[in-house]
């Protein structure tokens, strides 16, 4: 049997804005994990969440404009809401695919919260663009509430940290269900942000980078393989341009020449490279995969992808 652990990064293209497309969409992801399932890995799940949390935001935020007695959502709770239902879905598909299958194996979501630093320098350089657009009073009331806004051609939008996650609180959780042989689905989206002042958790108006928060969860369960499930079957240098080139490895010293040289897109393949070279710096035996949806077996079993390891 193999009993190796993998933890297997959902991207984006798993999963539609609409819930319509969301249904439709996880149930391709769910064939994929169950594929590997067949191969007796032990599975921990997270994935990416920002169109939904963006529109659980919007929502949340023109329900208090129409009913004014409603305070606003704040964002830890919109992320909180994204795991639940995201994972919903997400578990269903997967139980019902491997049902389909003949295989018995429960699957299990966690709401699952994820330290940053206060101090962290993403809160005084916030990056990601969130929610509705808003007119320029709407922006100006914003900023009144210590919130940051951007402009943007169609009006104004908040934008929020992207602090780096440090510690996961359920971590335990994971790791019994995983030792019990269940698939885990965990730190979706990257994990709620929570700041610990004493014994609260107080949750903190940013969004963790998905591929980062996989890589630590990764090696909190001391998995051998980080999957990045994508839209891409493998990592291109020059990408989208005349002169592409497709990488079958990369090695952690490769990988930081390319990032220094600009070759991956920020927002994109740049955290997924970034997660890789922090998951495998820290031990010579593991490896990160990336490679597309469709392709998660091949790509687990080295016919496909792009592979990143230490040396």
């Amino acid at each position: 049997m193999n009993e190796k652990k993998i933890v297997v990064a959902l991207g984006r293209n798993a999963f539609g804005t609409l819930f319509p497309e969301q249904k439709k969409a996880v149930a391709k992801a769910a064939s994929a994990i169950a594929d590997l399932v067949e191969e007796r890995y032990q599975i921990a799940i997270t994935f990416s969440n920002g169109p939904q949390v963006g529109m659980l935001h919007t929502a949340m935020t023109e329900f208090s404009r129409l009913s004014p007695e409603y305070t606003v959502a704040p964002m830890s709770v919109c992320g909180a809401l994204s795991q639940g239902y995201i994972g919903y879905d997400l578990q269903n598909a997967i139980r019902t695919e491997l049902l389909d299958r003949g295989i018995f194996k429960p699957v299990s979501t966690v709401i699952t919260q994820v330290r940053v630093d206060p101090f962290d320098e993403a809160f005084s350089e916030p990056s990601k663009v969130i929610g509705r657009y808003m007119s320029e009073d709407e922006a100006n009331a914003e900023v009144a509430k210590g919130n940051y806004v951007v402009k943007e051609e169609k009006g104004y939008r908040r934008i929020v940290a992207a602090p780096k996650p440090i510690d996961i609180y359920e971590i335990d959780a994971i790791r019994a269900l995983l030792d019990a042989n269940q698939l885990v689905i965990a730190a979706g989206g990257g994990g709620i942000p929570v700041l610990q002042q004493g014994t609260r958790l107080k949750g903190a108006s940013a969004v963790i980078e998905k591929d980062l928060t996989a890589a630590r969860m990764a090696d909190m369960v001391d998995a051998s393989v980080l999957l990045f499930l994508t839209g891409t079957e493998k990592v291109a240098l020059n990408y989208r341009k005349p002169d592409e080139i497709f990488l079958d490895h990369l090695t952690v010293e490769e990988a930081r020449k390319y990032m220094e040289e600009g070759q991956f897109e920020a927002g994109s393949m740049l955290p997924k490279i970034e997660a890789s070279i922090e998951f495998v710096s820290a031990c010579p035996d593991r490896k990160a995969v990336i490679t597309d949806l469709s392709k998660a077996k091949e790509g687990l079993s080295g016919k496909t992808g792009t592979v990143i390891t230490a040396v």
